[in-house]
């Protein structure tokens, strides 16, 4: 009995294609897509296959955290501000306040947002980063001005969730020149959003994504 590829072959040589031309057009795969020999069903690596995309933990994830530019200078407040676009002034610690009404506040984090921190144990002290990745549900990545208190600009900056609920009320930093988390926890008022430049950005960021799409066809 003819395998389906040899069938195809004689055909596409009836059909007057050369040797070489038949060849490449029936790819070696075909019998095994339609070979009637192929059991149907699940596969019996099914059980197996979902492992590949399971999402490392995070306690896997390799911090790339570096200073970007120790002579900033630069306070959280204008660092924050600029480079999200949530165009507030004052100390960090008003920044929630302040947001109510002018900006979307919610307590979860999302890219191209602002964290919020209290100060910790003054309550007239607070911190502002922004948030560059959400890579997990309890591990975000920030860039943020004057962590170390030199004005010193620090990027890819791991933030990891530690409360009780995993509802973000609570964080720990990365602690990035001895590259460990840091000892203490900081309480979050929550996360400041600005929909308007966000929805400005989205374009450029669609328009670079469809310049590096593979054509089909």
């Amino acid at each position: 009995m003819l395998t389906t590829r040899a069938l195809l072959l004689a055909a596409a040589a009836a059909a007057g294609f050369t040797a070489t031309e038949a060849q490449a057009l029936t790819p070696l795969a075909v019998d095994l897509a339609i070979d009637p020999a192929v059991t149907e069903g699940p596969s019996e690596h099914a059980t197996l296959a979902p492992r590949a995309f399971e999402r490392p933990a995070d306690s896997a994830y390799e911090p790339t955290a570096y200073v970007a530019d120790a002579r900033a200078r630069l306070q959280c407040v204008p660092f924050a501000r600029r480079e999200s676009g949530v165009d507030i002034y004052g100390n960090a610690n008003t920044w929630w306040r302040q947001a109510a009404g002018r900006f979307e506040r919610t307590n979860t984090p999302e890219e191209g947002g602002v964290m919020v921190l209290r100060g910790f144990n003054n309550a007239n002290r607070g911190h502002v980063a922004v948030v560059r990745e959400v890579v997990s549900p309890r591990l975000i990545i920030v860039d943020h001005a004057n962590w170390l208190n030199n004005g010193e600009v620090t990027r890819n900056v791991p933030v990891r969730d530690v409360s009780p609920n995993g509802d973000w009320s609570q964080v720990q930093v990365w602690h990035v020149p001895g590259r460990h988390w840091g000892a203490r926890t900081y309480n979050v008022q929550g996360f400041i959003l600005d929909l308007i430049e966000q929805a400005k950005a989205q374009p450029s960021a669609d328009a670079q994504a469809s310049a590096g799409a593979v054509p089909l066809g």
